[in-house]
């Protein structure tokens, strides 16, 4: 490996520790100089180090500034304001990797330390689809200068997104590699159960940061042929009959404690059509079943199945009950631990369908504990979508808002992923690739958020295994978009 290949760029506030993780690096044969990148309200103007002063750590404007005064072959980025112990023997494997595979960024798995204790955190490959914003690459990342040329010539002035913009441009033309090893250690740094983590994205306080990253991520979507126009098909309602206009399609297994809340909030709507209840019981065995039995006697709207099969996630359940021949003309979503706010949710939902003729509508809700009162961040209303966007930003985000219901011939075909998370995702990326997606703003639902939800505190191999499925998805959607595009192309050429 050539000697000075590198020159180090340190993020952070804490010039304490910008100077412990220079001085170490610049001890290193591979790497040429190193750089303490920090806001320009820091009142620090130590000369120990050569600076960089930004008004935000991932602007536009900064990483081509990083792009000018690099004059190696690769960047070192270090984030975050905790000490990393960074080996020359780590950044040794990180460039020859970089040279064998000829890839733009590289990565690694890392250790932290939690409580005295020394934990592995391990990350996840990038994929094709892999354009979320919050992918999570640790606190080390090694860019070859080249995979930026196209960035620093792109016109853009982003304050929050200028990270986010770089390694999507990087990937536009090369590979990103994570090497599946823990090779450095750091101080743990958000240490919020999973299940306090999942909303930041839609925390109102975010807003100016999720417009950048739309217009990122846009601009990514047009760049691979994957964006789509906002001329989408409307649904044409009257070609099929149905004897009921709507059924509120619960999916359950195991929720005793929960169940007749949102049987009483589906059985209470307030309609001028008939509905019924479609219960997928998936099995359950803690007196669920009984309880479904219970009500289903006492009330004719209540269907109660028990599918064959022993091995459906949800939305394998979700298949069954769109599939059962007294599923009405709209499916639309109730979990088992939530309720619908009020008697006319389902009034609400299905007037859109036809106001809009959309083939698939969102709703808002609201965070609650389990005894229904309001929890931060309060009201999910997911405004980042638009009528003109919010098809191509949906790849972006992680989720798209509930309560969530479907036309029933287009959702029928589609089907449902059998697997308990992202499965909502899944159909609803493919529906918007062609047909409008309707949305109310106003809250509909009550989400309940308590022990038993089964995200509540997710292990960091079950996140990575939920964030790896998702991106899958998006990838195959992105390919889809492609073809769909390529396709529209070729029609007016002819």
């Amino acid at each position: 490996m050539v000697d000075k290949s590198i020159t180090a760029f340190v993020l952070t506030e804490d010039t304490d520790i910008a100077q412990k993780n220079i001085e170490q690096l610049n001890t290193y044969n591979v790497v040429q100089e190193s750089y303490l990148v920090f806001s320009e309200s820091n009142a620090s103007s130590s000369q120990i180090y050569k600076i960089i002063k930004s008004k935000s750590a991932s602007s536009s404007k900064l990483f081509k500034e990083i792009y000018e005064k690099c004059k190696s072959k690769y960047i070192l980025l270090l984030k975050g304001n905790t000490r990393i112990d960074v080996s020359e023997k780590l950044l040794i494997k990180f460039l020859n990797a970089a040279e064998d595979q000829n890839v733009g960024i590289v990565y690694s798995d890392f250790y932290e330390n939690f409580e005295s204790k020394i934990i592995r955190h391990p990350l996840i490959d990038y994929q094709y689809g892999s354009i979320r914003d919050d992918f999570e690459f640790g606190l080390l990342m090694l860019i070859r200068k080249e995979s930026l040329d196209d960035l620093y010539k792109q016109d853009d002035d982003y304050r929050f997104a200028g990270l986010y913009s770089l390694r999507l441009a990087v990937s536009r033309k090369f590979s990103l590699l994570r090497i599946p090893e823990p090779l450095y250690t750091t101080n743990k740094f958000d240490n919020r159960r999973s299940g306090e983590k999942q909303f930041d994205y839609v925390n109102p306080q975010n807003r100016d940061v999720q417009i950048e990253m739309e217009n990122a991520a846009t601009l990514h979507l047009k760049n691979i042929g994957a964006y789509i126009l906002p001329i989408l098909k409307k649904v044409d309602f009257g070609s099929e009959n149905f004897q009921y206009q709507a059924s509120i399609i619960i999916p359950v297994k195991n929720r005793v404690k929960t169940i007749e809340d949102a049987l009483h909030s589906a059985l209470n709507q307030k309609t001028g059509f008939k509905f019924n209840v479609i219960v997928i019981d998936n099995h359950s065995t803690d007196g669920t079943a009984e309880t479904l039995e219970s009500f289903a006697k006492k009330d004719e709207r209540i269907i109660h199945i028990v599918p064959e099969r022993n091995d459906l996630g949800i939305g394998g359940c979700w298949n069954v009950g769109i599939a059962h021949p007294l599923c009405g003309k709209f499916a639309v979503q109730l979990d088992s631990d939530d309720l619908y706010l009020n008697d006319e949710t389902l009034n609400k939902i299905i007037n859109k369908f036809y106001e809009e003729k959309c083939a698939m509508v969102i709703g808002s809700y609201k965070l609650t504990d389990f005894n229904m009162n309001e929890i931060p961040p309060g009201i999910i209303n997911h405004k980042e979508w638009t009528d003109n966007n919010g098809h191509n930003n949906a790849l972006r985000i992680n989720g798209l808002g509930a309560p969530r219901a479907f036309y029933i011939p287009i959702i029928r075909k589609i089907k449902f992923p059998n697997v308990s998370y992202g499965e909502d995702y899944a159909v609803a990326l493919a529906i918007s690739r062609e047909y409008k997606i309707g949305r109310i703003y106003e809250p509909l639902y009550l989400c309940r958020r308590w022990e038993g939800n089964t995200d509540a505190d997710l292990s960091i191999e079950k996140q990575n295994e939920h964030n790896y499925y998702k991106d899958s998805i998006r990838t195959k959607e992105i390919y889809a978009r492609q073809k769909l595009t390529s396709l529209k192309i070729r029609t007016e050429n002819n």
